[in-house]
């Protein structure tokens, strides 16, 4: 293995499309990769992939919504064994019910807590672990909808939208130490979480694509990757428009039925 490439990676969310995909992307000779999920069975699965190629797994089944617990966690994953990298992967997506007047205000609380207090605690932690021993790397998966003020998914969009903030936040604070810190948007990626939501789905990639995405962003050490591509022009279309404009187009994507 090259001496450059991350040893011990956690992941979280690696029981859903995207961490599976990336956990697969990581597993090779001479790497532990530390996966958590809430799914202990497609867990166990895609850890049986990743020794098949060579790889050292450990598994963490635990809800993010304990923030205590997550914080506790990713300490004593560090204290097994210096985390390299961190790709922080598990979230959540929900749009208002249909006939709802506004979001249901449970469903607001839990995607801020997935979304964004448990990713950026488990960051903040991590972060001050790898400034006092001088390197490592954090990424944070956000989402292209961070960039726009959905009004049918507004708990969604602010979450990640306090991620990314966060994350350019951390970034700058802990670069001067080695720390990496690396937000990825991206735009439609084809998991069952997504198919459940009606709706087009324009640009959308396969996980594996993705994966390979994100690892690319995370290597070079980039502060910002969002893709595909249309999702960057989408986003300058977005903070050109006039404000009057945006609001119209965007109530324009309103669901009929919502």
């Amino acid at each position: 293995m090259n001496k450059s490439s991350p040893d011990r990676i956690v992941i979280t969310g690696a029981s859903g499309s995207l961490g599976a995909a990336l956990a697969r992307h990581y597993a090779a000779p001479g790497r532990t990769l530390v996966l958590w999920g809430r799914d202990a069975a497609r867990l166990a699965a895609v850890a049986t992939t990743c020794r098949q190629a060579g790889a050292a797994v450990v598994l963490r089944q635990l809800d993010l919504t304990d923030i205590n617990a997550a914080i506790a966690a990713i300490e004593a994953e560090d204290d097994a064994g210096p985390i390299t990298l961190a790709l922080l992967v598990a979230g959540a997506g929900d749009v208002r019910a249909a006939g709802d007047l506004v979001e249901d205000a449970q469903q607001i609380a839990r995607l801020g807590l997935v979304n964004f207090v448990a990713p950026s605690a488990i960051a903040a932690a991590l972060a001050r672990r790898m400034a006092q021993r001088g390197g490592g790397g954090i990424v944070l998966v956000g989402s292209a909808a961070a960039f726009h003020a959905l009004p049918f998914a507004g708990g969604y969009a602010g979450s990640k939208a306090g991620l990314l903030r966060f994350g350019e936040a951390l970034r700058l604070g802990v670069r001067q130490h080695g720390v990496r810190v690396t937000v990825v948007s991206p735009g439609f990626i084809d998991t069952a979480a997504g198919r459940s939501n009606a709706g087009p789905r324009p640009f959308q990639i396969q996980p594996a694509d993705a994966a390979a995405r994100i690892a690319t962003a995370a290597a070079r050490g980039r502060s910002h990757a969002i893709f595909p591509w249309p999702f960057v022009v989408l986003r300058w279309f977005d903070r050109l428009l006039p404000s009057l404009l945006r609001d119209r187009l965007l109530i324009a994507l309103i669901p009929r039925d919502a």
